[in-house]
């Protein structure tokens, strides 16, 4: 499973026209889940992520967790985190999961992470979603179980 972390003042993703989901201040996490990915990759990010110290402390140093701030996620699910651009100029998708598979995931995932003390909203899987965001940093880390 992967993941892209973005340190956020605020983010939203809108379907359709409709605000679905906001966070902010903490992450919007952009996740992939890949072939034979299972909901033990799943826990490893959630609590990996949810004390991940990637937020500032007093000192200004990066010394406190989403959880530390009393911060919140955006979980979107992205299959183009799969891209495989080895060969030629159109990226392949061919290691993600099943459209099946990568949505029970993401779910998982978004759960998981609520259940580990954050505060999650998500977007809308297989949805054509508009992300906003304010990256604060800009701190973007890239996460792989």
């Amino acid at each position: 499973m992967r993941a892209l972390l973005q340190r956020i003042s605020h983010a939203s993703v809108t379907v359709e026209g409709e605000k679905i989901g906001q966070s902010g201040p903490g992450l919007l996490i952009l996740t992939c889940a890949m072939q034979g990915d299972s909901e033990a990759q799943a826990d490893h990010l959630a609590a990996k992520i949810s004390k991940l110290r990637i937020f500032k402390d007093e000192a200004g140093k990066m010394n406190k967790s989403v959880k530390d701030i009393g911060g919140s996620a955006l979980v979107v699910s992205q299959f183009t985190l799969a891209a495989d651009t080895s060969r030629g100029n159109r990226p392949g998708f061919s290691t993600a999961a099943s459209p099946e598979d990568g949505k029970a995931l993401y779910e998982y995932f978004a759960a998981k992470l609520a259940s580990e003390g954050v505060p999650v909203e998500t977007g809308e899987f297989g949805a054509d979603m508009k992300v906003e965001l304010l990256n604060d940093g800009p701190v973007t880390i890239w996460m792989e179980a």
